[in-house]
């Protein structure tokens, strides 16, 4: 005989199992990337906010990529691009200091600049790693937890200038004009620019040092840009034709700028040449050097200062003191981490050329 009161019974009781099964299966569990009390293990990684002071700078979309890398799994790294702009870059860290980021990596659009980037960090206890472009050593000083990260540019302008005191020692053809003097142009990066001033000073002084005679002819800025590093020297061309002996360019950019303008002007053929060096061992740097119209460039190693920026940052946004055991490098008079430049010629390239491609 049917039973209507057992049978409504059976039913509730098949819901509510049904019901409970369902409910266990909508929870996630801590694997799957999210706790129970609902907070995702991305939001668990440090946040890290990295301003660069532009994206279209060949060298440092180098040590950007460098950056990504290293945090790879480990934080979440949120990139913006200042737009060679310090009004913006100040805008795009107001931000950062906003969204309450856990450490800050900062390549200065102005290093002059710095000192209020630091004072906005210290008032919301942000640690700051600046990269590239070192601020003034009294800002520096403002605060415990300020770095850098960069190398030494008089170390990149001497290793320069060895280069082409090498070459012109070997190649008696090079003094065009066999006065024993080397003619020159420079091409400089931004004024101002430490990288730019003291590249300029010290690779003349190495070629000084080896024994051998000066003058420059020219000199004038091109922004650390290609296309305005062969705009200075068609005029630099233009001006003193082959009376030029020796192009010196703060970075690789500008001399293959350079190169664009000597080709155009009959160099690099028939045996008409002229020695150009750079600095950066960029990709299409060392192809030109490769291809012989670049006589030399210097390694800014993108990669070793990409790796030590995300790991003092990384370090410091976890609450924790850099130390060289858990940075991975030196860190001198407890804020600086110098990484060295290397001389590259045709000597060393493949070398260099698997370091710099290498993924």
């Amino acid at each position: 005989m049917f039973n209507k009161k057992k049978f409504w019974i059976a039913v509730v009781s098949l819901v509510l199992a049904i019901s409970l099964v369902l409910t266990g299966c909508g929870k996630k569990s801590s694997s799957s990337g999210e706790s129970s009390s609902g907070t995702t293990s991305e939001e668990k990684k440090p946040y890290i906010g990295v301003a660069i002071y532009k994206f279209d700078d060949t060298f440092m979309t180098g040590v950007r990529n460098a950056i990504a890398k290293e945090g790879q799994g480990k934080a979440k790294l949120d990139f913006v691009d200042s737009q060679n702009s310090q009004s913006t870059q100040n805008d795009k860290i107001d931000l950062f200091i906003t969204k309450k980021v856990d450490a800050l990596a900062i390549n200065p659009v102005d290093r002059t600049a710095a000192g209020v980037l630091i004072d906005k960090a210290k008032q919301a206890n942000i640690p700051v790693v600046f990269f590239n472009r070192e601020p003034l050593p009294e800002d520096m000083k403002k605060w415990d937890k300020v770095y850098y990260v960069g190398a030494k540019a008089e170390q990149s302008g001497t290793l320069q200038g060895e280069i082409m005191a090498e070459y012109w020692k070997s190649h008696p053809e090079a003094d065009k004009n066999h006065n024993g003097i080397m003619e020159y142009v420079m091409i400089t990066g931004e004024p101002g620019h430490q990288d730019a001033i003291l590249r300029t000073e010290y690779s003349i002084k190495a070629v000084e040092a080896a024994g051998i005679k000066v003058k420059c002819l020219a000199q004038d800025t091109a922004m650390w840009d290609r296309v305005k590093g062969q705009e200075k020297m068609q005029a630099f061309l233009a001006s003193f034709g082959d009376k030029i002996e020796a192009v010196f360019c703060n970075n690789d950019d500008m001399a293959l700028g350079a190169i664009e303008a000597l080709k155009a002007a009959g160099y690099f053929k028939n045996g008409k040449y002229i020695p150009v060096v750079g600095v950066d061992a960029t990709t299409p740097g060392l192809q030109a050097l490769e291809e012989g119209t670049l006589l030399g460039t210097v390694l800014n190693d993108a990669k070793a200062q990409g790796k030590a920026t995300f790991n003092l940052a990384y370090v410091l946004a976890k609450g924790e003191k850099p130390t060289k055991e858990n940075v991975g490098f030196d860190i001198t008079d407890g804020k600086y981490i110098w990484v060295p430049y290397q001389k590259v010629t045709k000597d060393n390239l493949e070398e260099m050329k698997k370091y710099v491609n290498e993924q």
